[in-house]
Protein backbone atom coordinates (compact mmCIF):
# COMPACT_ATOMS: atom_id res chain seq x y z
CA UNK A 1 0.00 0.00 0.00
CA UNK A 2 1.32 3.45 -0.95
CA UNK A 3 2.30 5.70 1.97
CA UNK A 4 -0.21 8.34 2.99
CA UNK A 5 0.47 11.73 1.39
CA UNK A 6 0.06 15.05 3.17
CA UNK A 7 -2.68 16.00 0.70
CA UNK A 8 -4.60 12.80 1.47
CA UNK A 9 -4.12 13.39 5.20
CA UNK A 10 -5.38 16.96 4.76
CA UNK A 11 -8.56 15.66 3.11
CA UNK A 12 -9.10 13.25 5.98
CA UNK A 13 -8.60 16.05 8.52
CA UNK A 14 -11.08 18.25 6.68
CA UNK A 15 -13.71 15.50 6.73
CA UNK A 16 -13.25 14.97 10.47
CA UNK A 17 -13.06 18.62 11.54
CA UNK A 18 -15.45 20.49 9.22
CA UNK A 19 -18.55 19.31 11.17
CA UNK A 20 -16.96 20.82 14.31
CA UNK A 21 -15.82 24.07 12.65
CA UNK A 22 -18.19 25.34 9.94
CA UNK A 23 -16.28 26.93 7.07
CA UNK A 24 -13.08 25.06 7.97
CA UNK A 25 -10.43 24.69 5.23
CA UNK A 26 -7.04 22.96 5.01
CA UNK A 27 -4.03 24.20 3.03
CA UNK A 28 -0.74 22.39 2.40
CA UNK A 29 2.24 24.42 1.14
CA UNK A 30 5.70 23.11 0.17
CA UNK A 31 7.60 25.88 1.99
CA UNK A 32 6.83 28.95 4.08
CA UNK A 33 8.55 31.31 6.49
CA UNK A 34 6.26 30.34 9.37
CA UNK A 35 2.73 28.96 9.42
CA UNK A 36 2.00 31.00 12.55
CA UNK A 37 3.35 34.19 10.99
CA UNK A 38 1.25 33.67 7.85
CA UNK A 39 -2.00 33.12 9.75
CA UNK A 40 -1.30 36.14 11.96
CA UNK A 41 -0.76 38.22 8.81
CA UNK A 42 -4.11 37.04 7.48
CA UNK A 43 -5.89 37.76 10.76
CA UNK A 44 -4.56 41.32 10.87
CA UNK A 45 -5.86 41.75 7.32
CA UNK A 46 -9.32 40.69 8.49
CA UNK A 47 -9.23 37.05 7.38
CA UNK A 48 -10.45 35.15 10.43
CA UNK A 49 -11.92 31.98 8.96
CA UNK A 50 -11.08 28.63 10.59
CA UNK A 51 -8.11 27.16 8.72
CA UNK A 52 -5.35 24.61 9.07
CA UNK A 53 -2.11 25.61 7.34
CA UNK A 54 0.43 22.79 6.92
CA UNK A 55 3.99 23.34 5.69
CA UNK A 56 6.24 20.64 4.33
CA UNK A 57 9.11 22.90 5.39
CA UNK A 58 9.44 26.09 7.48
CA UNK A 59 12.41 28.42 7.20
CA UNK A 60 11.62 30.93 9.98
CA UNK A 61 9.60 28.94 12.49
CA UNK A 62 9.27 30.38 15.98
CA UNK A 63 8.93 28.90 19.43
CA UNK A 64 8.01 30.33 22.79
CA UNK A 65 9.95 33.38 24.07
CA UNK A 66 11.18 34.14 20.55
CA UNK A 67 13.20 30.96 20.12
CA UNK A 68 13.72 29.59 16.63
CA UNK A 69 12.00 26.37 15.55
CA UNK A 70 12.40 25.43 11.91
CA UNK A 71 12.81 22.52 9.55
CA UNK A 72 14.95 24.32 6.99
CA UNK A 73 17.81 21.83 7.23
CA UNK A 74 15.55 18.80 7.25
CA UNK A 75 14.39 16.79 4.28
CA UNK A 76 10.75 17.02 3.29
CA UNK A 77 8.64 15.03 5.74
CA UNK A 78 11.26 15.00 8.51
CA UNK A 79 9.04 17.21 10.66
CA UNK A 80 5.35 18.04 10.84
CA UNK A 81 4.71 21.78 11.13
CA UNK A 82 1.23 23.27 11.09
CA UNK A 83 -0.88 26.07 12.50
CA UNK A 84 -4.57 26.04 13.27
CA UNK A 85 -6.32 29.40 13.09
CA UNK A 86 -9.79 29.98 14.52
CA UNK A 87 -11.88 32.42 16.50
CA UNK A 88 -12.00 31.44 20.16
CA UNK A 89 -13.98 32.82 23.08
CA UNK A 90 -12.81 30.91 26.15
CA UNK A 91 -13.74 32.22 29.58
CA UNK A 92 -10.07 31.80 30.53
CA UNK A 93 -7.15 31.61 28.08
CA UNK A 94 -4.57 30.45 30.60
CA UNK A 95 -4.96 26.67 30.13
CA UNK A 96 -5.17 26.73 26.35
CA UNK A 97 -1.61 25.60 25.57
CA UNK A 98 -1.99 22.70 28.02
CA UNK A 99 -5.19 21.63 26.28
CA UNK A 100 -3.36 21.67 22.95
CA UNK A 101 -0.45 19.65 24.35
CA UNK A 102 -2.86 17.14 25.84
CA UNK A 103 -4.69 16.68 22.55
CA UNK A 104 -1.47 16.12 20.61
CA UNK A 105 -0.01 13.72 23.19
CA UNK A 106 -3.21 11.68 23.50
CA UNK A 107 -3.46 11.32 19.74
CA UNK A 108 0.10 10.03 19.33
CA UNK A 109 1.17 7.69 22.14
CA UNK A 110 0.25 6.83 25.77
CA UNK A 111 3.82 7.38 27.00
CA UNK A 112 4.34 10.90 25.64
CA UNK A 113 4.63 13.39 28.50
CA UNK A 114 3.81 17.10 28.68
CA UNK A 115 6.37 19.53 30.08
CA UNK A 116 4.59 22.65 31.26
CA UNK A 117 3.69 24.85 29.55
CA UNK A 118 4.17 23.87 25.93
CA UNK A 119 6.58 20.98 25.20
CA UNK A 120 5.97 17.30 24.55
CA UNK A 121 8.63 14.85 25.70
CA UNK A 122 9.57 11.28 24.90
CA UNK A 123 11.95 9.72 27.41
CA UNK A 124 12.92 13.18 28.64
CA UNK A 125 13.74 14.54 25.18
CA UNK A 126 11.76 17.12 23.23
CA UNK A 127 9.44 15.62 20.64
CA UNK A 128 7.22 18.60 19.90
CA UNK A 129 6.59 22.22 20.77
CA UNK A 130 3.53 24.48 20.79
CA UNK A 131 3.16 28.22 20.21
CA UNK A 132 -0.16 30.04 20.62
CA UNK A 133 -0.57 33.61 19.40
CA UNK A 134 -3.68 35.80 19.25
CA UNK A 135 -4.90 38.81 17.33
CA UNK A 136 -7.91 41.00 18.11
CA UNK A 137 -9.95 41.72 15.00
CA UNK A 138 -12.92 44.00 15.69
CA UNK A 139 -14.75 42.43 18.61
CA UNK A 140 -13.34 38.96 17.95
CA UNK A 141 -10.15 37.32 19.16
CA UNK A 142 -8.45 35.08 16.65
CA UNK A 143 -6.11 32.37 17.93
CA UNK A 144 -3.28 30.77 15.98
CA UNK A 145 -2.14 27.44 17.42
CA UNK A 146 1.23 26.36 16.04
CA UNK A 147 2.59 22.84 16.46
CA UNK A 148 5.96 21.42 15.41
CA UNK A 149 6.64 17.68 15.74
CA UNK A 150 9.90 15.88 14.92
CA UNK A 151 9.11 12.87 12.74
CA UNK A 152 12.48 11.59 11.52
CA UNK A 153 15.85 11.58 13.34
CA UNK A 154 17.42 15.00 13.80
CA UNK A 155 20.62 16.36 15.26
CA UNK A 156 20.65 17.96 18.68
CA UNK A 157 23.32 20.50 17.71
CA UNK A 158 22.38 23.95 18.99
CA UNK A 159 19.30 22.73 20.84
CA UNK A 160 18.71 23.38 24.54
CA UNK A 161 16.99 20.01 24.99
CA UNK A 162 18.00 16.80 23.18
CA UNK A 163 15.45 15.92 20.49
CA UNK A 164 13.19 12.90 20.14
CA UNK A 165 11.24 11.92 17.02
CA UNK A 166 8.13 9.94 16.19
CA UNK A 167 9.94 7.18 14.32
CA UNK A 168 11.49 6.15 17.64
CA UNK A 169 7.98 5.26 18.77
CA UNK A 170 7.00 3.57 15.51
CA UNK A 171 9.44 3.15 12.64
CA UNK A 172 6.89 3.60 9.83
CA UNK A 173 5.36 6.83 11.11
CA UNK A 174 5.17 9.77 8.70
CA UNK A 175 4.25 13.44 8.95
CA UNK A 176 1.04 12.73 7.04
CA UNK A 177 -0.07 10.00 9.44
CA UNK A 178 0.69 12.22 12.43
CA UNK A 179 -1.33 15.07 10.93
CA UNK A 180 -4.33 12.80 10.36
CA UNK A 181 -4.20 11.54 13.95
CA UNK A 182 -3.46 14.78 15.79
CA UNK A 183 -5.68 17.55 14.44
CA UNK A 184 -9.20 16.17 15.11
CA UNK A 185 -8.45 15.43 18.77
CA UNK A 186 -6.62 18.73 19.18
CA UNK A 187 -9.73 20.58 17.96
CA UNK A 188 -11.97 18.67 20.35
CA UNK A 189 -9.71 19.41 23.31
CA UNK A 190 -9.68 23.10 22.38
CA UNK A 191 -13.46 23.16 22.21
CA UNK A 192 -13.74 21.47 25.61
CA UNK A 193 -11.37 24.03 27.10
CA UNK A 194 -13.33 26.90 25.60
CA UNK A 195 -16.71 25.58 26.69
CA UNK A 196 -15.84 24.28 30.17
CA UNK A 197 -12.45 25.73 31.04
CA UNK A 198 -9.30 23.71 31.67
CA UNK A 199 -10.73 22.05 34.80
CA UNK A 200 -12.17 18.95 33.06
CA UNK A 201 -8.78 18.34 31.40
CA UNK A 202 -6.77 18.62 34.60
CA UNK A 203 -6.88 14.90 35.50
CA UNK A 204 -5.81 13.62 32.04
CA UNK A 205 -3.11 16.29 32.00
CA UNK A 206 -1.73 15.11 35.34
CA UNK A 207 -1.52 11.57 33.98
CA UNK A 208 1.04 12.89 31.46
CA UNK A 209 2.70 15.61 33.55
CA UNK A 210 6.50 15.34 33.08
CA UNK A 211 7.23 17.71 35.97
CA UNK A 212 5.00 16.35 38.72
CA UNK A 213 7.10 15.62 41.82
CA UNK A 214 10.25 17.07 40.22
CA UNK A 215 12.42 19.68 41.87
CA UNK A 216 12.16 22.62 39.49
CA UNK A 217 13.88 25.95 38.99
CA UNK A 218 11.82 28.74 37.46
CA UNK A 219 13.36 31.61 35.54
CA UNK A 220 12.02 34.13 38.07
CA UNK A 221 14.05 32.42 40.80
CA UNK A 222 11.27 30.33 42.35
CA UNK A 223 12.46 26.84 43.30
CA UNK A 224 10.56 23.92 44.76
CA UNK A 225 8.72 20.73 43.91
CA UNK A 226 6.21 20.74 41.05
CA UNK A 227 2.75 19.71 42.21
CA UNK A 228 0.82 19.66 38.97
CA UNK A 229 -1.43 22.45 37.70
CA UNK A 230 -4.55 24.17 38.96
CA UNK A 231 -7.92 24.38 37.21
CA UNK A 232 -6.69 27.37 35.17
CA UNK A 233 -3.49 25.64 34.02
CA UNK A 234 -1.05 27.48 36.31
CA UNK A 235 1.93 25.46 37.48
CA UNK A 236 1.84 24.68 41.20
CA UNK A 237 5.21 24.72 42.97
CA UNK A 238 5.65 23.84 46.63
CA UNK A 239 8.33 26.18 48.00
CA UNK A 240 9.67 26.78 51.52
CA UNK A 241 7.24 29.72 51.65
CA UNK A 242 4.25 27.57 50.63
CA UNK A 243 2.42 26.67 47.41
CA UNK A 244 2.99 29.15 44.60
CA UNK A 245 1.24 29.49 41.24
CA UNK A 246 3.38 30.11 38.17
CA UNK A 247 1.81 31.44 34.95
CA UNK A 248 3.11 30.49 31.52
CA UNK A 249 3.56 34.11 30.45
CA UNK A 250 6.04 34.75 33.26
CA UNK A 251 8.55 31.90 33.44
CA UNK A 252 10.17 28.91 31.84
CA UNK A 253 10.90 25.80 33.83
CA UNK A 254 13.77 23.32 33.99
CA UNK A 255 13.61 20.12 35.97
CA UNK A 256 16.59 19.77 38.28
CA UNK A 257 16.48 15.95 38.16
CA UNK A 258 16.22 13.73 35.06
CA UNK A 259 12.72 13.21 33.69
CA UNK A 260 11.51 9.73 32.75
Amino acid sequence: MAPLSLQAAAESVWEAVSPLLPGFTVEVVPEIDSTNTELMRRARAGRCEPVLLVAERQVQGRGRLGRQWDSVAAQQGAALTFSLGLELTPADWSGLSLAVGLGVAEALHPEIRIKWPNDLLWQGRKLAGILIETATVGTQRYAVVGVGINVEPRSGDGLRTAPAWLQELRADWSAAEALKMVVPLLVRRLQTCCAEGFGPLRAPYHARDALYGQEVLCSDGVTGQARGVDAQGALLVMTPQGLQKINSSEVSVRAQTPMA
